[in-house]
């Protein structure tokens, strides 16, 4: 879900297809939109010489985009025995019972409303589908159950919404908060840090081949945006509504009710801070 249709420093072309590493494959799903970019991006990750593989984000309920996935799992060799949720968004996530039901595989997720079967997710988990290693790393901010998912072997991270690969995220308020969101991008910087993590692979937009880079621009684009939000208070323009009309004047108007809920997120942070 992102409040900016494309940004200098990140890539402008189009979602992945297909293979994008030795063990990601991306199906695209049909629901392009301003706040979808090209739509979202289900993962079918797997060890290339298992039989078995997990699925990430099985997307909106949407039967052929469904079908599709598991088609292709099968074409790629493999069984769906597993399926990941970055978050609850609709776009990511309604898809996920109904694909339960054309996999048998359970569903595991943060939020336990979105789980099928017994076990959830936490920090910390390690997740092993047929040798396959994903690593759970919590990254509120854009929603309280938001999670990303490290790969470690292919030296990237699946991100959900919490970075994108064309624009940057919203700050879902009320359930996102921007402190949580803040500290997952550091939390993420320091996996290309300390465990080499070069690549992302995102819920939306094309694969980032910076990870590092990409990072470093949404937390100089968060510190230019709240600063700009904190100017906008300060010169007395006091509503969410007024502060967007002012801050993202140059931002297509169709972004705008997403842009408020930004901007709500970044009131409340600047407000606990004492700031303004």
């Amino acid at each position: 879900m992102t409040d900016a249709a494309a940004l200098p420093g990140q890539p402008r072309g189009g979602a992945p297809s297909g293979q994008v590493s030795s063990r990601a494959h991306c199906v695209l799903a049909p629901n392009p939109s301003p706040m979808t970019l090209d739509g979202t991006n289900t993962w079918i990750v797997a060890e290339p010489d298992s039989p078995l593989a997990v699925v990430i984000d099985p997307g909106p309920l949407d039967d052929a985009h469904l079908r599709r996935v598991v088609e292709t799992a099968e074409r790629l060799g493999k069984r769906v025995a597993l399926t990941l949720l970055t978050h609850g968004h609709p776009d990511h996530a309604e898809g996920a019972a109904r694909f339960a039901e054309l996999t048998g595989s359970p569903v595991r997720a943060l939020d336990p409303a979105l789980r099928l079967g017994d076990e959830g997710l936490a920090a910390g988990d390690v997740v092993t589908t047929g040798g396959l290693e994903l690593r759970v790393v919590p990254t509120p901010g854009h929603t309280a159950d938001s999670l990303s998912f490290h790969l470690p072997a292919d030296a990237a991270v699946l991100t959900g919404d919490t970075v994108l690969g064309r624009g940057t995220t919203v700050v879902a308020h009320p359930d996102g908060r921007l402190g949580e969101y803040l500290d997952s991008l550091r939390a993420l910087r320091s996996l290309t840090v300390d465990e080499g993590v070069s690549r992302v692979l995102p819920g939306h937009g094309p694969v980032l081949d910076d990870a590092q880079g990409a990072i470093d621009f949404y937390l100089a684009h968060r510190a230019k945006r709240l600063a700009q939000v904190e100017t906008a208070v300060e010169q007395g323009h006091r509503t969410a509504a007024e502060v967007v009309a002012h801050v993202y004047a140059d931002v297509d108007r169709s972004l705008w009710p997403a842009a408020e809920l930004s901007v709500r997120a970044q009131l409340d942070y600047l407000f606990e801070h004492g700031l303004v």
